[in-house]
């Protein structure tokens, strides 16, 4: 397993995409986010394809912290059922990654 993701989720709203970022770092589940946005989602949900802008929130955190920050962000997000996938860094600049998981330790 890699030390380190990002995990990825979206919302309907500038204002809802802040509120899960600053809870995520305040919690100390994620070192950084940011908030991309709007996007345009193209999905089938309700058996119909839906279009909708959308604002993604892109935590990066330590491995180790991905299940709390999955709970975390399920327990605080307005969707039925959140988009919220990890994808393994790789590689990087050695002092960021020491950096992510001291952030996101007490």
């Amino acid at each position: 397993m890699h030390a380190h993701v990002i995990v990825a989720t979206t919302t309907d709203s500038e204002e809802a995409a802040g509120t899960l970022a600053a809870g995520a770092i305040e919690a100390r589940l994620g070192a950084c986010a940011q908030i991309v946005g709007p996007i345009t989602s193209v999905f089938r949900w309700e058996s119909a394809v839906q279009t909708e802008q959308e604002w993604r929130v892109e935590i990066k955190t330590a491995a180790d912290r991905l299940t709390e920050l999955t709970e975390h962000l399920r327990a605080r997000h307005n969707y039925d059922v959140p988009e919220i996938i990890a994808t393994p860094i790789v590689g990087g600049s050695a002092d960021y990654l020491s950096w992510v998981v001291d952030e996101t330790r007490a």
